[in-house]
């Protein structure tokens, strides 16, 4: 009785001596900061984190502030590298040039939390196809923040293993058929080479770098929802284009939006997971399918931190006074 009360104290005091180390140094990192910071989410020293948001550019509307707000406490709290777009950037069709008043009302001006004055990687969505996909490229060479080089990239991160993190940024939009049908509603659809971009895929996914620890893909349409688009044809389209491939070649996320909520799915007998993060302003229900693991009809974004085998998820959300942890998830990158 006495060993075992022993050892419970033991426990207790063991875990209040590390909560007490990761508030210290929480503090330490934000010094002097008044804005705050998440205190459900967890950091890990060693981790290397970038976090990622979709579908949110409505000059402000809907949460897209709330989301802005807490996607700001959320880098410092977890001392986040940079932020991933998964695309609709810009509603309902996209933007006209790099003058567009767009940019100041549903970014430069909803965005203003210090720790978001970093790279922003970011994809193209339907709704930024209905303006000038241009447009979006060119404000890489105005912006500090603004990263779309092309309609498709690549990026290596150095992880703090000494390990790489390859991050593969698709445009989805060429792939989806219905899209093809309407012209006048996607001008600059036709202009794009499939073959061409599956073909890049494909050789950037079988780089043979022995640092390659970890492959991730971002695109804006998901593989598959248990939301508005479950039974979609497009959506089942998309999936027998790069399910295969993609546990094929190793890919351990794939990271996407188009559906305007959070989930994760993964499921039976496929390698990849499906982090679906497309509530960055409006939100619509959802629900579950076959390898669900998580869904929320909640407005906020995912963070991904890796450290050495492990990556962990956070899917937060986002609301004025009630930010939150809703689901914390790991994968192993083998």
């Amino acid at each position: 009785m006495k060993k075992r009360l022993f050892l419970t104290i033991f426990t207790v005091l063991v875990l209040q001596k590390i909560f007490a180390q990761t508030v210290l140094q929480q503090e330490e990192r934000q010094s002097g900061y008044k804005g705050g910071f998440t205190p459900e989410l967890t950091w890990l020293k060693d981790g290397f984190t970038f976090l990622a948001l979709g579908d949110f550019g409505r000059v402000g509307e809907y949460y897209q502030k709330d989301v802005a707000a807490e996607l700001g406490r959320t880098a410092i709290t977890l001392d986040a590298e940079f932020i991933v777009s998964v695309g609709d950037n810009f509603y309902p069709s996209g933007v006209a040039s790099t003058q567009d008043q767009h940019w100041k009302s549903s970014f430069e001006e909803i965005y203003t939390h210090p720790n978001l004055y970093q790279d922003w990687y970011v994809i193209l969505g339907n709704h930024d196809y209905r303006g000038n996909i241009s447009a979006q490229i060119d404000y890489t060479q105005i912006s500090r923040r603004w990263n779309m080089p092309s309609p498709y990239f690549k990026k290596k991160f150095k992880l703090e293993d000494g390990s790489t993190l390859l991050m593969v940024f698709m445009d989805t939009n060429p792939f989806i058929e219905s899209y093809h049908h309407n012209d006048g509603k996607y001008p600059d659809l036709a202009q794009q080479d499939t073959v061409a971009q599956k073909k890049w895929l494909i050789e950037t996914l079988s780089d043979t770098d022995p640092a390659i620890k970890w492959k991730v893909v971002v695109g804006h349409h998901p593989l598959y929802s248990g939301g508005k688009r479950k039974d979609n044809k497009d959506t089942k389209s998309f999936e027998a284009k790069f399910a295969t491939l993609f546990d094929q070649y190793g890919v351990q996320a794939y990271i996407c939006g188009h559906e305007h909520d959070l989930q994760v799915i993964r499921p039976k007998n496929r390698f990849t997971t499906q982090f679906l993060t497309g509530a960055g302003s409006e939100v619509r229900p959802t629900g579950e399918r076959e390898g669900t693991i998580f869904a929320a009809a909640e407005p906020g974004f995912m963070a991904f931190t890796i450290v050495g085998e492990t990556m962990l998820i956070q899917a937060i959300q986002a609301k004025t006074g009630n930010a939150k942890l809703l689901k914390s998830i790991t994968i192993k990158s083998k």
